[in-house]
């Protein structure tokens, strides 16, 4: 499986899954990123962390330990 992190910088991708558990899950969700959506990869940080992504119109900025809970295709 793929995750967020690994997506490289000005790949568009699909939300397959969210791995998290309790609270760190419903913040992700809380945030716009749920199974089906489509997230664009703007930028990652010169050291990885954070990545900057597009989430249904709106910038994001997530952590590394985050994106590696939501699996993509």
């Amino acid at each position: 499986m793929k995750t967020l992190r690994e997506v490289a910088c000005g790949e568009t991708v699909k939300v397959k899954k969210l791995t998290g558990e309790g609270p760190v899950k419903r913040r992700i969700m809380d945030m716009g990123i749920t199974k089906g959506v489509s997230i664009y990869v703007r930028k990652v940080a010169p050291l990885g962390d954070p990545i900057e992504v597009t989430v249904r119109g709106y910038e994001l900025s997530i952590r590394k330990a985050d994106a590696e809970m939501i699996e993509v295709e």
